[in-house]
C-alpha cells in the first residue's frame, strides 16, 4: 500500500506522485536556468520549450490530427459553456443532450448567446443513463450538438461517440470531456471540438485545453472577448494573453508520465484505458455484489472515472466517511446535489487504491449491514 492516502476527489484531483516529485525538485530552478517555471516569461525560450513539448505530447497521446488546433486557455469547463457558443453558435440554434448536471449547466449558459434546444434528456429518470442515439431529436439547422461525454456528478459516460453524419446531421459534435480526457482514445473523425478542464486527469486547476477543428475558427460573435476568440488564440499559439504557465508545465509533466505507462503490453492512453477498465470493473463488481451499496446508473453508461454509490441505510453515511478517512481513503463524499458517495478513479489512481476501497467497503458491510 502506498505511503500516501488514496485521494478519490472528483477535482481538483490526485496528480501522479512522480509528477509532484519532479515539480518539487524543479520548483526554484528549472533545468539549471536559475528560475522556477512560475517566474518565467511566457515568451522566453525556456517556457516556449515547455509549451511546445506539452502540446506535442498531448497531440501524440490522443492522436490528434493536424486539422485540429490545440489551445491552452483559462476559465475551466464552466467558462467554455459560454466560450463555445460565443465562437460557434453564430447566435443561432444549437442542440444539447442532457445527461447530467454539467450538460444542464452548459445548456443554461448557452441561452445567453444563442437558441439552444434539448434534443434528448434523461432527467426524468434521474440522469441514470445517456439517451439512446436513436431517440435524439436533432435539429438539421443546429450549428453544433453539445454532449458531455462523462458526467462527473451522476457518473454517466458515453462509451462510444455518435456519428452525426450517419444520423443525417451536418453539424460539428462538441464534447465536454473534462473528466475523462486521456483516459481512453478519441475518435476525432466524429468530433468538431473538445474541451477539458485540467483538474481531473491533466493537472492543477486553472488550465483548460480546447481541441478545435481549424475549419470552425473565424465565426466568433462580435461580443466575444478577444482572449476567448478561438481564432485569435490559435493564431497566437495560446500566447495572445499570458497563459496559465505553471498549469501548462504541470500538464506537460503529466503527459510525459502518461507516455511511460504500460498495461498488458499497451502504452500511453491505450494502457490507461485498459487499466481504467480493470479499476472500474473491480469497484462496480463489489457494489453489485453488495447488499448495502448501490449504483443507480444503467450498466451500459457507467463511468470508468466517477463512480457514485449510495448506502441503502443513509444513517451510516457519516460513519462510512469517518472510517474511510481513518483507513487513508479520502474525499469519498458525493456531490451535494445528489448526496451519497463518489469514488473518482482517474488515471492517477492506482489499482491498489481501488482494491483498498473495495476491501474497506466489504469490511464495513460485514460490520454494519
Amino acid at each position: 500500500m502506498s505511503a500516501r492516502p488514496f485521494n478519490f476527489s472528483a477535482g481538483p484531483a490526485a496528480i501522479p506522485l512522480e509528477v509532484l516529485e519532479q515539480a518539487a525538485s524543479e520548483m526554484s530552478n528549472w533545468h539549471g536556468c536559475g528560475m522556477g517555471v512560475m517566474e518565467m516569461s511566457h515568451r522566453g525560450r525556456e517556457f516556449i520549450s515547455i509549451y511546445e513539448k506539452a502540446e506535442q505530447d498531448f497531440r501524440e497521446l490522443l492522436a490528434i490530427p493536424e486539422e485540429f488546433a490545440i489551445l491552452f486557455m483559462q476559465g475551466g469547463g464552466i467558462a467554455e459553456n459560454a466560450i463555445v457558443p460565443l465562437n460557434l453558435s453564430q447566435a443561432m440554434e444549437v442542440d444539447f443532450i442532457l445527461s447530467g448536471s454539467w450538460s444542464q449547466k452548459s445548456f443554461q449558459e448557452a441561452q445567453k448567446y444563442c437558441y439552444p434546444k434539448v434534443a434528448a434528456s434523461s432527467q426524468s429518470t434521474g440522469f441514470d443513463h445517456l439517451p439512446d442515439f436513436k431517440d435524439w431529436q436533432l435539429n438539421p439547422k443546429a450549428k453544433y450538438v453539445h454532449l458531455c461525454t462523462n458526467e462527473t456528478i451522476h457518473g454517466v459516460e458515453c462509451q462510444e461517440l455518435p456519428d452525426l453524419k450517419s444520423m443525417g446531421i451536418d453539424a460539428p459534435l462538441v464534447i465536454d470531456f473534462s473528466s475523462h480526457a486521456l483516459s481512453r482514445p478519441v475518435d476525432w473523425s466524429k468530433v468538431g471540438l473538445a474541451f477539458a478542464g485540467a483538474q481531473k486527469n491533466i493537472g492543477p486547476a486553472g488550465l483548460t485545453i480546447v481541441v478545435v477543428k481549424r475549419s470552425l475558427l473565424g465565426h466568433a460573435l462580435a461580443i466575444c472577448p478577444s482572449a476567448f476568440n478561438y481564432e485569435t488564440v490559435a493564431k497566437n499559439d495560446s500566447m495572445y494573453n499570458t497563459p496559465p504557465t505553471y498549469g501548462i508545465y504541470m500538464a506537460g509533466l503529466t503527459f510525459a508520465w502518461l507516455k511511460t505507462q504500460t498495461e498488458d503490453g499497451l502504452q500511453g492512453v491505450l494502457a490507461m484505458e485498459r487499466r481504467n477498465q480493470k479499476k472500474a470493473q473491480l469497484l462496480y463488481d463489489a457494489i453489485d455484489r453488495s447488499n448495502l451499496f448501490d449504483n443507480p446508473v444503467q450498466e451500459r453508461n457507467r463511468s470508468r472515472m466517477n463512480v457514485p454509490f449510495f448506502l441503502k441505510e443513509e444513517s451510516l453515511n457519516e460513519v462510512f466517511l469517518n472510517e474511510a478517512k481513518e483507513r487513508g481513503l479520502l474525499q469519498l463524499k458525493g456531490h451535494k446535489s445528489v448526496g451519497g458517495m463518489r469514488a473518482s478513479i482517474y488515471n492517477a489512481m492506482p489499482i491498489e487504491g481501488v482494491q483498498a476501497l473495495v476491501d474497506f467497503m466489504q469490511d464495513f458491510e460485514g460490520r454494519h449491514a
